[in-house]
């Protein structure tokens, strides 16, 4: 694109009208339009498109995710302004390729054989010499020469000082091409940003303009929304979703906008049959696919077809992709585990995105009324416990960590990632207890005991505030059954004054000499006062109102009853003591529940020391109830994305005008060569030079090469006032 002066048509134009077009015309103009659309493009690039309102709220802060919805960030592809953007683009670059291209057009079918011979002199590559044979014998041998050569001739017989028509001029081209690659390159631009607005929203926006549609921003069943939120089957252009479970079939896609959504009816509907999905050993998807059956709406037409990544199938001009895959409604079985020593087992059963409501009766007699949300199911869950993390939060496989693992890899050349040692660590389900004022926590609790590598398996149950947060985990030791039974039995045995007594006693009598008995009944005092604070009976509160317990309740009685000096050795007796009292406390559980009595051994004293820490950091666990999972059946759910693009070809017609007009611009060079013959002593005296568009040493070569082929003479060099250059 460049800046030509305003022709005559311009001219007449009023001044206002013209200096519009002039700036809509301009290279500049361009150049900023495709700045702006460039830095637009990294924005939408890395600030996610289309989330909700929330997401933003949690990333960002309330005050930058309001401005990113009035900037309309969160959408910038669908933006006005950058529709607007895209269409001042094909204006400027249009006006652009209608003022130039004439010209273009005319240079490259004139040979501009009416050249000054005075001119020639002035050229950069230059060469005389006489060459044998009348001028029109000259001209006809030097034109067949370069025809030979790739070149279009074309000869014009002119008046010298000899005599009327004594003179020929002879002028060639080559390369003509790369006039046709400026247009060609301009055009795809065009082209590209055509497509671009065709396939994007601007139909859809359209419609909801000027055809009364509407976002959805309801809920409930698809069949119960109204026709103004539905996009009609003729809709040229569309980009949205489809979930399909597998075993059900959908024929209607769902537009994400800013503000809800819009439904696709489509002339077809799809079966999902079966999903299949692979994984690396780190968890992460190798291959994820449907096998489905398309459901023409019209003729009742079944056609089966497979779906992959960046293998689409398609039909009746609509593009099916694999986006993604989801839960398709699992159902999941859970016992309900009391934490709080009050409430009473039970079993629950739900299906994954619905919901069961309870009433539960608090301690002063009134009701709560709590709403357990099923929210995810995930099957496999690969933990890395080669590194210092081991939470077990374990990995979605759905999502790839890309920044972190770009982060890993780059750096010195020497620089390797971590050692990895990845295994699966089982079953998780996800769920959400939501009060009756609205608030919600979230869980995720593990199905299956995890060994983190100190040899105690433990059970990871997930909670966390807010989706901003990370996953708190309370680690709950694994009995010798595999179960958690013997941790919670020992949780509210600890509440019952006469096991705790028992216990206290029979660790005494194992703990003091039978030869000094005056030492059984303070020891025995020692460790009910350690079990009493251990167990959250000492009298001081959490922020919360519940009792303080565990090992921070042991910590501030040592601070306040015990000299500074003395706290340390007090301390390590008083937990040898609680341990000792726990651990027969644990046996005397045991036996009721009917299990063997645990040995005396290192599995033992593993389970007892992760025993002591699970039961001080229990009481900060903030639910009533644990749900863990007993049972479930997975049914998977495929997203595709569907599109009716016709915009595609447009911008495939252009990217090849694109590739061609750059090749042509780069590697074809505008060359012309003119060769004035005139009468010299029963000869002709040749006068040659050559033009091109770039200056390059080939140029120089070719000229050369030229000069001494055509008239046996070497180029000329060009004189300035410092020399010869």
């Amino acid at each position: 694109m460049s800046d030509l002066p305003t022709s005559a048509g311009d001219a007449s134009r009023p001044q206002p009208l013209r200096s519009a077009l002039e700036l809509l015309a301009s290279m500049r103009f361009a150049i900023s339009l495709l700045t702006v659309i460039c830095i637009a493009s990294v924005i939408g690039t890395v600030l996610k498109q289309h989330e909700p309102l929330v997401n933003y709220v949690n990333q960002f802060g309330p005050f930058w995710a309001q401005l990113f919805l009035a900037l309309k960030l969160n959408a910038v592809y669908s933006a006005w302004w950058f529709l607007l953007i895209l269409a001042f683009l094909v204006i400027s670059t249009s006006l652009c390729v209608s003022r130039h291209a004439p010209k273009y057009l005319a240079d490259i079918r004139t040979f501009k054989e009416n050249i000054r011979e005075q001119s020639l002199k002035a050229f950069g590559h230059r060469a005389e010499a006489d060459v044998p044979g009348s001028t029109e014998e000259a001209a006809k041998r030097l034109g067949q020469q370069l025809v030979s050569g790739g070149w279009k001739v074309k000869l014009q017989q002119r008046d010298t000082a000899a005599g009327p028509g004594t003179g020929w001029m002879l002028a060639a081209k080559a390369g003509a091409a790369n006039k046709l690659g400026y247009i060609a390159a301009h055009c795809a631009i065009v082209l590209i940003c055509l497509g671009g607005l065709f396939d994007g929203d601007l139909i859809v926006r359209a419609q909801m303009l000027l055809g009364g549609k509407t976002p959805y921003t309801g809920g409930g069943m698809i069949s119960d929304v109204a026709p103004e939120h539905r996009l009609s089957l003729r809709n040229p252009t569309f980009r949205g979703n489809l979930m399909v479970s597998e075993g059900t079939q959908s024929g209607t896609a769902i537009l994400n906008q800013s503000d809800g959504i819009l439904l696709q009816e489509l002339p077809f509907s799809v079966e999902l049959k079966k999903f299949i999905v692979e994984y690396y050993s780190t968890g992460m998807p190798k291959l994820f696919a449907s096998e489905i059956v398309i459901h023409d709406r019209a003729t009742g037409e079944k056609l089966e077809k497979r779906v992959e990544v960046n293998h689409p199938a398609s039909y009746k001009g609509i593009e099916i992709y694999q986006s993604s895959f989801d839960d398709g409604g699992s159902t999941i079985k859970m016992h309900a585990v009391p934490m709080d020593g009050v409430s009473q087992p039970f079993d629950v059963e739900g299906v994954i995105g619905n919901s069961t409501e309870f009433v539960r009766k608090l301690a002063d007699g009134r009701e709560d009324k709590v709403t357990l949300e099923y929210t995810a199911l995930r099957t496999i869950n690969v933990e890395n416990f080669g590194g210092q993390d081991k939470n077990g939060s374990g990995t979605d496989v759905r999502k790839v960590d890309l920044k972190q693992a770009i982060d890993d890899r780059l750096g010195a050349a020497h620089k390797t990632t971590d050692k990895k040692d990845l295994r699966n660590i089982g079953p998780s389900v996800g769920y959400k207890l939501r009060d009756a004022s609205g608030q919600a926590r979230e869980f995720q609790n593990y199905m299956l005991p995890v060994d983190t590598g100190d040899g105690q398996p433990v059970f990871l149950l997930g909670v966390r505030e807010n989706q901003a947060d990370q996953m708190r985990y309370l680690r709950v030791p694994a009995d010798p059954e595999g179960t958690m039974d013997t941790f919670m039995q020992l949780r509210q045995a600890m509440q019952n004054k006469a096991l705790t007594e028992k216990a206290a006693r029979a660790y005494v009598q194992k703990a003091v000499d039978v030869s000094k008995p005056e030492l059984a009944e303070p020891l025995t005092q020692s460790a009910l006062k350690a079990l009493e604070l251990f167990a959250g009976h000492g009298g001081k509160k959490l922020p919360d109102g519940k009792p303080l317990g565990g090992l921070q309740a042991i910590s501030d009685f040592m601070d306040s009853n015990v000299p500074e000096a003395e706290r340390e050795r007090a301390g390590e007796v008083l937990v040898r003591i609680l341990n000792g009292v726990l651990f027969e406390l644990t046996q005397q559980v045991r036996q009721q529940a009917g299990h063997k009595p645990m040995e005396t051994n290192d599995k033992t004293q593993a389970f007892m020391t992760q025993a002591v820490f699970s039961l001080s950091d229990a009481q900060f666990y903030p639910a009533p109830v644990v749900f863990m999972m007993n049972d479930f059946k997975q049914v998977q759910a495929s997203v595709f994305q569907v599109a009716r693009a016709p915009g595609k070809n447009i911008v495939y017609l252009g990217c090849l005008f694109l590739i061609i007009g750059v090749f042509a611009m780069l590697y074809v060079r505008d060359r012309r060569i003119w060769i004035w013959l005139t009468p010299s002593n029963g000869a002709s005296h040749a006068n040659m030079a050559l033009s091109t568009n770039r200056k390059t040493m080939d140029g120089d070569r070719e000229f050369a090469m030229l000069a001494e082929k055509l008239i046996g003479a070497k180029p000329i060099e060009k004189k300035t006032s410092g020399g010869s250059v």
